[in-house]
């Protein structure tokens, strides 16, 4: 878990730098889902060591994604949840939910309006013209 493993001027690059981990984003994912102590993520991501699973969850904590609580003192075991920059990554989810769906050989999720229960889109909003744009371009902030 180098902080530097990319050393490039790049949104991309530095992001992957904090969240590009082998199970790193399927431990948030897990959070994300209502999955929130050690046992309970480590059940549902079979594979995962323990060890890894608690080095992840250590760097998560110093990245400023996640925060832990006590919730038994004998022994010692914590609650994990998401902090608001963690929260945040649930557009990156969602954009790989929709990813997958459409490029996937096998589709496991897809997104949907929750009234209606029809597949959505995902676009881009400006809020200064008030519309939704498609348009899209990357510059140097």
């Amino acid at each position: 878990m180098s902080k530097d493993r990319y050393d490039l001027p790049c949104n991309i690059a530095q992001t992957l730098n904090i969240i590009g981990d082998r199970w790193t984003l399927l431990i948030i994912h897990e959070m994300m889902i209502g999955r929130t102590t050690f046992n309970e993520i480590k059940k549902s991501l079979t594979g995962l060591s323990s060890k890894l699973l608690s080095d992840r969850l250590k760097y998560l904590e110093e990245a400023g994604l996640i925060v832990s609580a006590l919730y038994s003192e004998h022994p010692p075991r914590y609650r994990y949840k998401l902090t608001e920059s963690g929260e945040a990554l649930e557009t990156v989810f969602n954009s790989l939910i929709y990813w997958g769906r459409h490029h996937l050989p096998k589709c496991y999720k897809k997104l949907i309006h929750a009234s209606c229960g029809h597949e959505v889109d995902i676009s881009y909003h400006c809020p200064h013209c008030q519309t939704n744009v498609d348009d899209l371009k990357v510059i140097e902030a």
